[in-house]
């Protein structure tokens, strides 16, 4: 989806081991074969898009080509940049609540608490795109469910204060900054939802399942989760379909499959649906990409 300076936020949903990481490694492959600057971008805690693009190095984005780069951050680095944008001001808040060390506070939100260094991509892909470095970023993460819920977090924080005087009484300016903690705790509120806006209007998601009972399950909880936040998908791929009648154990493997695949034509029959089958090895290198890619985009509109 385009935002207003014509770059292009894209993200894969689902659950572990569908081929998110795969769907966004074709879909940046794509992108920069068409002559557009793109970014693939992982916050998985185990990446692959190194892996997958048979390419080496860390940190900052990897150079593939001139069109394509890759970078993976891992938890440290989100820890780093966290703390350098945001680390202290919220400090100032739960450091009044709670007696505890910075060092042992940043430790706990970044590490500990789930969802918070996808909270902060975010915000980082954001400002990431209406700098304009890039045509495309393609986000390989990790369900979005509990990044949501940690976005409504500063509202529910300041509501709570509001509800308790006494304890606010005794809260009224930062231990650092002197600021009063409901005009910090405001600022981080009109951020989250300045990021919640973001995803709602200049980001395109895909969802990724494999036709297995569990997953077909799994996908309302997950369209519902997003629907809660006003987040609309538009696609929807079907990975690890079988697509042969080379042997009897894949008959009854496509038997299987059949079911559910028939299943979610059935159910969201308003999204565009696509198929992509198994493959007999490793989807690993761009001749492997360019494979995925054929069948992945085939059905998208001109």
């Amino acid at each position: 989806m385009a935002d207003a300076n014509g770059s292009t936020v894209n993200v894969f949903a689902g659950k572990g081991g569908v081929g998110k990481t795969t769907c966004s490694a074709t879909s940046a492959f794509h992108f920069a074969s068409l002559g557009e600057k793109t970014l693939a971008l992982s916050t998985d805690a185990t990446p692959s898009l190194l892996h997958i693009f048979e390419a080496s190095g860390g940190g900052k984005p990897v150079k593939v080509n001139d069109w394509l780069h890759i970078r993976e951050i891992g938890v440290e680095e989100t820890k780093e940049m966290w703390d350098g944008k945001f680390g202290r001001e919220v400090y100032e808040v739960f450091s009044s609540l709670v007696d505890v060390e910075y060092k042992d506070f940043v430790e706990f939100m970044t590490s500990l608490l789930p969802g918070l260094s996808e909270e902060f991509m975010v915000d980082y892909i954001r400002e990431l795109s209406r700098k304009g470095e890039y045509r495309n970023i393609v986000w390989d993460t990790a369900p979005l469910g509990q990044t949501l819920a940690l976005l409504e977090t500063p509202a529910m924080l300041g509501e709570h204060l509001k509800m308790a005087p006494r304890i606010y009484s005794r809260l009224k300016v930062g231990q650092k900054s002197r600021q009063p903690i409901l005009d910090i705790i405001k600022r981080w509120e009109n951020l989250s939802a300045a990021n919640m806006d973001f995803l709602r209007k200049s980001v395109s998601f895909s969802m990724v399942t494999i036709p297995e009972a569990l997953a077909v399950q799994q996908l309302d909880g997950v369209f519902r989760e997003m629907e809660k936040y006003g987040l609309k998908v538009s696609r929807l791929i079907i990975n690890n379909v079988v697509r042969t009648e080379d042997s009897e154990f894949l008959c009854i493997r496509a038997d299987q499959q059949k079911k559910y695949i028939d299943a979610i034509y059935h159910k969201y029959p308003h999204l565009q649906i696509v198929e992509l089958p198994m493959f007999p090895c490793e989807v690993k290198g761009l001749e492997r990409l360019k494979e995925v890619e054929r069948l992945l985009f085939q059905k998208m509109p001109a």
